[in-house]
């Protein structure tokens, strides 16, 4: 395919082939890597048009969401998919760092047109006559964010600014709520079917190729001006619109993109596609079209391994159960049903889970307001979208004392996605705010037992955060004791398991140095595995302690740790304003002597690369556990 390909160049068999050959070479490579492949087969023509219509990256090129960007990503030179999402590949998402047509490496939805707002604003100011195109997906048209910005884009008079609403009638799984009917009205709308219909004819009895469709689109002056005037919910804000366009014509999308330049002020371009085109599997795939996949195997879509039993699946049985049981439990979702569990819920109990779009803030508010009118809602989300809501768990939820459940899935590293994708600043932000619980389990038996002591919790907010991917083995408790569990220890044999139990299991001898080991969630497992390497290499007793319900800090367990000489803390989060940095505060309150070291996830924007590999240069495997550790004592 060359190197950065010039689509405007080519005839118009040669964009067909050319179309056809990425569409193979996607379902190829993306069956390899795994990655986001039906989004991408659906804008395999948008995009080329755009870069035949545009001079990228003299016009700019924003994608929301950036997962849409593997077609541009093809036409801009990078061709080589062989390690997608891997550490030295390219990224999943626009790259700055892999190329200059790339702006937004932000992998969260509905902020294009905010980016698209100030580029087109400081091009003004600039006297800079190039384009600026937002691409949206009409699942992103549903974040809060998205209309903020078109109230003022609305205002950005003369300026060139096109944003491309590419509407296949999904975010995730298919888009939720009025706009998402409103869409499917215009779709569907004789009006523009016939203006639709009248287009084609003409571009097909054009023979000599753009310019005379081009000129005879510009010549259906009565077609054109129906086409101009604002339309439905665009009118009000006096945006011109065009459309809609078939998504999958190359030729109707290079005259509506050309046409959109002539207007010199912003126009919205609305385009229907069909998301996972060209491959069957993914046509068929009614839950989310192939929106990301593993690996799997390209004739039959099939998954390459079985995945194996998650966190995810654990909460998706558990809320089910506690729903039998209380009817006053319901289910919320931010455009994530299937990926966050809700699945199950949703089939058995159609009327109590409720997906309000890519609207975050929406619905921790909503939460507060259905907990207000006698519910428990349980809203589960992406650790990482919690990040865009934390002013109303604050103030919305935790203020008002509301009992709402969040539950967190993919906390901590995730890796493959990149940095906006890992979810590993709750522990430091929901630090903050007060009486909110926070619990972070360690395997399928504690997770099991925070959700139910959070769904029957009605006397504050809580929080259970737990990783991506599948369970770890189970790690059993010797005893538990202060709100916490003692689940490994040097001394602990067989034999003394049952004395343990009996007798005060925080205190081990007075005769030797004491080394007590905090491990967060599902670093426990590290823990343990280097308790004995650290007996063996220091001679100090060494115990590991899962705290369980990390915030509030119970005064109790602080006092519980007051024998030991040494405490480490380990958390799958960032180590500034974290989890260990809370506890050593409250430790060296009454103990300044002693010694701490916290453990975590660097603060700094981490390129994609696997959880293993950040959890290794993080110095969360037991190897360098037990190294820090022998650092810590000396």
């Amino acid at each position: 395919m060359g190197d950065t390909l010039k689509v405007k160049d080519l005839d118009a068999a040669k964009k067909a082939q050319l179309a056809q050959e990425i569409r193979d070479y996607l379902i190829a490579a993306v069956s390899q890597t795994g990655g986001h492949m039906g989004p991408n087969l659906g804008v395999v023509e948008l995009t080329m048009a755009l870069h035949a219509a545009f001079e990228s990256p003299k016009d700019t090129l924003l994608f929301d969401t950036g997962h849409q960007a593997y077609v541009h990503k093809l036409l801009t030179g990078r061709h080589d998919f062989s390690s997608l999402r891997q550490t030295g590949g390219i990224s999943g998402y626009p790259s700055r760092a892999e190329s200059k047509h790339d702006v937004i490496e932000n992998s969260h939805a509905s902020t294009a047109l905010s980016w698209a707002n100030g580029v087109a604003l400081g091009k003004k100011l600039n006297h800079d006559d190039s384009y600026t195109v937002a691409v949206i997906g009409d699942g992103a048209m549903t974040g809060g964010m998205a209309w903020e910005a078109l109230n003022n884009i609305s205002a950005l008079k003369k300026s060139k600014l096109i944003i491309v609403v590419n509407d296949n009638g999904r975010s995730y799984a298919p888009t939720v709520g009025g706009l998402s009917h409103h869409l499917n009205t215009m779709r569907t709308n004789p009006k523009y079917e016939r203006t639709l219909a009248q287009i084609k004819s003409m571009l097909l009895s054009a023979g000599r190729g753009g310019e005379l469709a081009y000129d005879a689109l510009h010549s259906m002056k009565k077609g054109l001006k129906d086409l101009v005037a604002p339309q439905a919910m665009f009118e009000d804000l006096g945006l011109k619109y065009l459309g809609p366009f078939d998504g999958h014509d190359l030729n109707v999308l290079e005259t509506a993109f050309n046409q959109a330049k002539t207007l010199g002020e912003p126009v919205i371009v609305h385009v229907s596609t069909q998301k996972g085109r060209g491959y069957v599997p993914a046509e068929e795939d009614v839950a989310d079209r192939f929106h990301a996949v593993g690996k799997i195997h390209p004739e039959t879509g099939l998954p390459v391994a079985p995945s194996r039993f998650g966190w995810t699946a654990v909460f998706a049985d558990e809320i089910v159960k506690a729903a039998r049981v209380n009817p006053k439990l319901v289910g919320v979702s931010a455009a994530m049903i299937a990926p966050v569990g809700l699945a199950p819920m949703l089939k058995e109990f159609p009327d109590r889970v409720y997906d309000v779009g890519i609207a975050e803030q929406h619905a921790a508010t909503m939460c507060a307001g259905l907990s207000y009118a006698g519910y428990h809602p349980v809203f589960a989300v992406y650790a990482t979208f919690l990040n865009r809501a934390f002013d109303q768990v604050l103030f919305d939820i935790a203020l008002h004392g509301e009992s709402v459940t969040i539950v967190l899935d993919r906390a901590g590293a995730t890796g493959d996605d990149g940095a906006s994708h890992n979810g590993m600043w709750d522990l430091a932000l929901f630090r903050l705010v007060p009486n909110l619980a926070v619990a972070a389990p360690r395997d399928e038996e504690t997770l099991r037992a925070v959700l139910r002591e959070a769904f029957a919790n009605e006397q504050q907010p809580t929080l259970v955060r737990y990783p991506k991917g599948a369970l770890p083995t189970s790690l059993p408790a010797l005893a538990s004791g202060f709100g916490a569990e003692l689940i490994a220890t040097t001394t602990a044999t067989n034999e003394s398991k049952a004395v343990a139990q009996k007798e005060n299991p925080w205190l081990l001898s007075d005769k030797e140095k004491q080394l007590v080991i905090i491990a967060v969630g599902p670093t426990a497992h590290q823990a343990v595995a280097a308790v004995e390497e650290i007996k063996d290499a220091t001679g100090w007793q060494v115990r590991v302690v899962d705290p369980g319900w990390l915030y509030p800090i119970r005064d109790e367990f602080v006092l519980s740790l007051q024998a030991a000489d040494a405490v480490m803390t380990l958390e799958d989060g960032v180590v500034s304003g974290g989890y260990g940095e809370a506890l050593a505060t409250e430790l060296r309150k009454t103990k300044p002597e002693i010694k701490v070291k916290s453990l975590g996830i660097p603060d700094e924007f981490l390129p994609h690369q696997t959880r293993t590999e950040i959890w290794d240069s993080s110095h969360l495997n037991s190897r360098y556990i037990t190294l820090e550790a022998i650092d810590l004592l000396k």
